[in-house]
């Protein structure tokens, strides 16, 4: 097994790799490897399709592992890009300052893999009563795809704790839901022609102006209306659906022959997608004959929704004198882990405000107190 590092140098080594989702995870995959090495920890590779992306699955056993109690932790081991002019600092090679870590991923969310990783590392080291688990993941940016082909394919060879704590930077607060959000397009086809002759061609960026407008009606709609949950997202209380992207034509001399129009809908704890796509259907059915017209959804990640009951909300509420549910407005691998029977809940340090941008950074105070709650966190659900 690879020497014990410790927090803030393994958090350096993570950092050192550029895991951004357009490329392989391995290298960083086979690094977590090598470091967990060892007879009491056992890992699981979980690899796509083309085996050029990899989920790992580790654990460490405890005496009693029968049953589901015990304590998972997940991370995606993706990054953004950061090829932003604005950075100060090389944004693969950790920076400290006299308060805080720079670098890719710190807050999102390689700080927490270190923590997660070397936690399982000591664990190992002095045994567990019940099992601890890790499921890190691959291309959570993307569209939570490693997260849900866990959920899709892997078979478990032992039962995976019910408690789950997905390590997004919540600024240490506890969140117990969050919104999904559907990924879309409509591509529109038509003929080209010299555009001195429009009537030798079919126009496909005409059509897209009539559904640009339907859809803009229903996100007005939507924007009007309080489905359940909506009180715990005070600043967006509503489904959230956004045009984002359009593009279409070849030259101004050129009839267009395809226009794409992108957008995305951010879906409500406990929502299901059919009736929202149906709404969206009927509005682009609305707009009259688009027989050159193709609707289809591109990704779409789950809402994710754990009883305020549950334990692990309860348990780690109670550690932190939190008396109130949150939720959050964006997505993340929950959605798709809790097919597998878990309780999620967001918890982890940073904050998810400099998340994909530059100068990303990770307070050390609060790196450190995370280190301690975890610590605590894995004695009180696997050891005690």
């Amino acid at each position: 097994m690879a020497t014990l590092l410790t927090d803030s140098q393994l958090l350096g080594k993570l950092v050192a790799f550029d895991s951004t989702s357009e490329k392989s995870n391995l290298p960083i995959a086979d690094f977590i490897c090598d470091y967990l090495g060892g007879s009491a920890i056992e890992i699981s590779r979980n690899e796509n399709d083309d085996h050029a992306k990899v989920n790992l699955i580790i654990r460490v056993s405890g005496r009693n592992d029968d049953n589901r109690n015990g304590l998972v932790l997940s991370g995606h081991m993706d990054v953004v890009p950061a090829a932003e002019p604005q950075w100060q600092s090389d944004p693969f090679n950790l920076l400290e300052t006299e308060e805080s870590f720079v670098g890719r991923g710190v807050a999102d969310m390689k700080g927490f893999l270190a923590l997660a990783i070397n936690a399982a590392r000591r664990a190992a080291g002095r045994g567990l009563a019940r099992p601890l688990v890790l499921i890190l993941t691959y291309d959570e940016e993307l569209g939570t795809l490693g997260a849900q082909h866990v959920a899709d394919t892997w078979q478990a060879p032992f039962p995976l704790p019910q408690s789950a704590i997905i390590g997004e930077p919540t600024s240490l607060r506890v969140i117990r839901m969050h919104k999904g959000y559907l990924k879309m397009r409509i591509v529109f086809h038509g003929k080209s022609a010299h555009s001195g002759f429009p009537d030798l061609g079919i126009n496909a960026i005409e059509p897209a102006g009539p559904v640009i407008t339907a859809l803009s009606k229903l996100a007005r709609e939507l924007r009007n209306e309080r489905p359940e949950n909506s009180e715990y997202f005070p600043e967006t209380p509503f489904v959230a659906l956004v045009q984002a992207m359009i593009s279409g034509g070849t030259a101004l001399n050129i009839v267009p022959d395809r226009c794409e129009l992108r957008f995305g809908a951010r879906l409500m704890p406990g929502m299901e997608s059919g009736p929202l796509l149906t709404r969206i259907e009927t509005a682009i059915r609305d707009c009259g004959d688009l027989d050159g017209c193709s609707f289809d959804v591109i990704s779409e990640s789950a809402p994710m929704l754990t009883g305020d009951d549950a334990p692990i909300h309860r348990h780690l509420c109670d550690m932190l004198g939190q008396t109130e549910s949150f939720g959050a407005s964006y997505a993340t691998d929950a959605g798709a882990l809790q097919r597998l029977g878990l309780d999620c809940v967001l918890f982890g340090p940073g904050t998810i405000e400099v998340a994909h941008r530059p100068n990303e950074s990770l307070g050390k105070r609060e790196f450190a107190e995370a280190a301690r709650l975890l610590e605590r966190i894995v004695a009180d659900f696997c050891e005690s």
